[in-house]
C-alpha cells in the first residue's frame, strides 16, 4: 500500500505504465451489488410499478450496513404488512429476494492495480470501458493468482497537507519540506503521549 495526494494519483498510475508498458498495468475490477434498497428499486422498475411507491416499499427497510431483505423483513413491522397486504408487494419482494446479491455492473476498484512482468492477458483476461482497462478478476482473485497487486490510495489528507504547505509559504513565506523533518520531535510525542488524536487516522 502507498499513499499518495488525492488530485496527483493518476499521475503515479500514468508514471507505472510509462515505466513498465501499457500492456503489463491495470487498475482492478470490482463489482457492485444488489444490495437490499436498490434491488427493490430496480425490480419495481422493471415490473412497472410506480416511482413513488416503490419508494416507499424502498424505504421501509432500515437503514443497516449490509442489510439483507430476510432481515429487513423480521426487523420492519411495516414492510411485513405491506407484503403480506398487497400481493404486487409480495410479487416484487420475492423478486428482489431471488436477485438480491448478484453483480449490477463493474466498476475500477479505489486503489488496486496490477503489475505483471508479461502482457497481462497472458495471466488474466482484461476489461475494457470508457474509463480505461482494468481486469476481469477481482482484487483477491489477482493477489490468489500470485500477481503483483499494488494500492495506489489516493488520500484527500494529503492533498490538504499539500495545499497547507504552498498557503504557508505564500502567506507566511515559511518554507516546510517534510523530506528533511526529523522523526524525534519532542512535542509530537507529547502530543500523541497526552492522547490528543482525535480524528487522526494515520500516523
Amino acid at each position: 500500500d502507498i499513499d499518495f495526494c488525492y488530485e496527483r494519483r493518476g499521475e503515479v498510475i500514468d508514471y507505472v505504465i510509462e515505466k513498465y508498458g501499457a500492456d503489463k498495468v491495470a487498475q482492478i475490477i470490482t463489482f457492485g451489488t444488489l444490495k437490499a434498497k436498490a434491488v427493490i428499486r430496480d425490480v419495481g422498475r422493471v415490473i412497472g410499478m410506480p416511482y413513488g411507491e416503490v419508494d416507499k416499499i424502498a424505504k421501509m427497510v432500515p437503514n443497516e450496513l449490509n442489510i439483507d431483505l430476510s432481515s429487513a423483513l423480521k426487523k420492519s413491522a411495516e414492510l411485513r404488512a405491506a407484503r403480506d397486504g398487497d400481493a404486487r408487494v409480495k410479487e416484487l419482494l420475492d423478486i428482489a429476494a431471488d436477485l438480491e446479491g448478484l453483480r449490477r455492473n463493474a466498476g475500477t476498484h479505489a486503489a488496486g492495480v496490477v503489475i505483471t512482468r508479461d502482457r497481462l492477458d497472458e495471466y488474466v483476461p482484461l476489461y475494457a470501458s470508457d474509463k480505461g482497462v482494468s481486469t476481469q478478476f477481482t482484487m483477491t482473485t489477482i493477489e490468489e493468482l500470485g500477481l503483483l497487486k499494488m494500492d495506489f490510495l489516493g488520500l484527500r489528507n494529503l492533498t490538504v497537507i499539500q495545499d497547507a504547505l504552498v498557503e504557508a509559504e505564500k502567506n507566511h513565506g515559511v518554507k516546510i519540506d517534510f523530506s528533511t523533518g526529523k522523526y524525534d520531535d519532542p512535542e509530537v510525542f507529547r502530543l500523541i503521549g497526552n492522547g490528543n488524536t482525535d480524528g487522526v487516522f494515520q500516523l
